[in-house]
């Protein structure tokens, strides 16, 4: 996919690596809680296998170009462990995991998850992360608004904090009410911020509000 990963990854990295050793009510998202592991003996790419796992149904891919663009991941090095093995993980790049222990490699694919994560929250706010936010809230992998008189209204993601960790909530453009995911890992993504919900209406208010 044309990654050119900075050569400086290589021999640098592998000491930073330990040694072995709102509303209560609930929409309706049919999904469940999964683990997080590295995409196993196919050609699936990890974004692609990520975002269809069950409870990923918030997460869009991001673009490659996107990602590969340093300005886009400005600062977010010193927010995660073992940034660049994540990257390259990200990026479907060739590293040096199978030097890596078990363990090490669940750090790996967990500091990926959470940099994944970070990288969506901002993609989102551009033109096209919108665009394919918006694909998404028109085939309801949101959820729907628990309300009977909204009569399956779907609803948009929304966050309440700039935190990373914090929970992302739906939010129902019809009865303007704030619900919790109906699956747990939903809560806890890593997208929530508070302004994508805020972004999306502005953008395109008038084909959320005329769907149901």
């Amino acid at each position: 996919m044309g990654k050119h990963p900075p050569d400086h990854h290589c021999d640098s990295r592998s000491a930073s690596l330990p040694k072995a050793n709102a509303s209560e009510d609930e929409s309706e998202t049919d999904s469940e809680e999964s683990d997080v592991s590295g995409s196993d003996g196919d050609d699936t790419s990890w974004i692609s296998w990520f975002c269809n796992l069950l409870g990923n149904e918030f997460f869009c891919d991001v673009d490659d170009d996107y990602i590969q663009d340093d300005f886009n991941l400005c600062g977010l090095s010193s927010q995660v462990p073992y940034y660049d093995y994540a990257l390259d993980l990200i990026l479907d790049v060739e590293s040096h995991g199978d030097m890596f222990t078990e363990e090490q490699n669940e750090l790996v694919e967990s500091a990926a998850e959470m940099l994944y994560g970070l990288i969506h929250a901002r993609y989102i706010l551009t033109s096209k992360g919108m665009a394919a936010m918006l694909d998404k809230y028109k085939n309801y992998d949101f959820g729907r608004c628990p309300r009977v008189y909204c009569c399956g209204q779907p609803c948009l993601p929304v966050g309440q904090s700039d935190i990373p960790r914090a929970t992302v909530k739906i939010y129902c453009p019809r009865c303007e009410d704030i619900y919790y995911p109906r699956s747990k890992y939903q809560g806890s993504l890593l997208l929530a911020i508070e302004s994508v919900c805020y972004f999306l209406l502005q953008a395109f208010g008038r084909e959320i509000t005329c769907i149901s």
